[in-house]
């Protein structure tokens, strides 16, 4: 099993750092806060804890960084330029001149890159994803995604770069194909220049829309993904404990040859599927393809690319934002 060292045990860091542990290829726990190291140190035995990167990627095969976005880029090209594989939490960078750079850096050193786009590795995702797939729903003509809750209100980073990264990643595995214009609005009530509300369109170049709603001041908590299709139709609610994902057999068919025009656009209702989707941690599903991918030498699912495409969305969603919802070309 490769060693692997993960730099970060703050909010999201302590969930990486048990799965690791537990699939038997933690190493070392790296952090600038000697209360967190404490902590860590006394869970989980056997491993080295540390205040000096360099000191945690020296001892590793791979290293996994759970920081706060602003110190992605550096750490990950620390690792890169010392050999080391890279798993690095979402969003990728905050630039996407940073993003291609780490991206030619891991090509040159033969490095793997894979970006913490955890929802690509759930259960329910990848449903949706074979309904797209094998042609289930036909030709897409749009998605929406919700991911709205009261909270967690961030200081440093708004939620259209907090949560955004979620959907735009589904959105862009779903449809395998990036964007060609990006328009947002937002609305920024709780703090100054930190946006807490924001609608955000991608527009495709065969006619395919995506709409991704995000907010933290919400009165209800909502995680759901509906796709339409011209045959059928599919949804995902994360926040239901049962029947996650339905797939409905609805839809408007076009007839030419009929007489009036309520004819030629007849509605369709048929039945609603709910299939048997068995559960699984999706961040342990995660850790493992990272595992899998540093044994074989085979590419993430959401790989360096996968994260730069990403970036490059949220980069001209920032841009659309500032200029009043002004459309962004890609």
């Amino acid at each position: 099993m490769p060693k692997i060292s993960v730099i970060g045990a703050g909010y999201w860091g302590p969930n990486i750092i048990r799965n690791f542990y537990e699939l038997g290829c933690l190493t070392a726990v790296c952090d600038k806060d000697e209360k967190r190291l404490s902590i860590i140190k006394n869970k989980f035995t056997g491993i080295v804890t540390t205040k000096d990167a360099d000191e945690a990627i020296a001892l590793a095969d791979a290293v996994v960084i759970a920081t706060h976005v602003a110190s992605h880029y550096e750490l990950t090209k620390k690792a890169l330029t010392a050999g080391k594989d890279v798993f690095v939490e979402k969003p990728f960078t905050l630039k996407t001149t940073d993003a291609e750079e780490l991206v030619e850096l891991a090509k040159k050193k033969n490095c793997i890159i894979m970006v913490g786009h955890i929802l690509l590795y759930q259960s329910e995702v990848r449903k949706l994803k074979e309904y797209v797939d094998t042609n289930e729903l036909g030709k897409i003509y749009y998605i929406y995604t919700q991911r709205l809750n009261l909270g967690k209100v961030r200081q440093t980073e708004d939620v259209l770069w907090s949560l955004g990264p979620h959907d735009i990643s589904i959105v862009l595995y779903l449809l395998n194909k990036t964007p060609n214009k990006v328009v947002a609005f937002a609305g920024t009530y709780l703090q100054p220049g930190i946006p807490d509300l924001v609608f955000l369109n991608l527009y495709f170049a065969d006619n395919t829309i995506a709409h991704i709603h995000l907010s933290w001041l919400d009165p209800s908590k909502n995680r759901t993904i509906t796709v339409v299709g011209d045959k059928k139709m599919a949804t995902f609610n994360d926040a239901e404990a049962n029947d996650r994902i339905k797939l409905y057999d609805k839809g408007i068919n076009y007839e030419s040859s009929s007489k009036s025009f309520s004819e030629a656009f007849p509605i369709r209702v048929g039945t609603t599927t709910i299939p048997n989707v068995p559960s699984k941690e999706c961040l342990k599903a995660e850790c493992e393809h990272f595992i899998s991918c540093i044994q074989n030498r085979t590419t993430p699912i959401t790989d360096g690319i996968n994260g730069l495409n990403v970036v490059k969305i949220l980069e001209a969603a920032q841009k659309s934002l500032e200029l009043g919802g002004a459309p962004v070309s890609l």
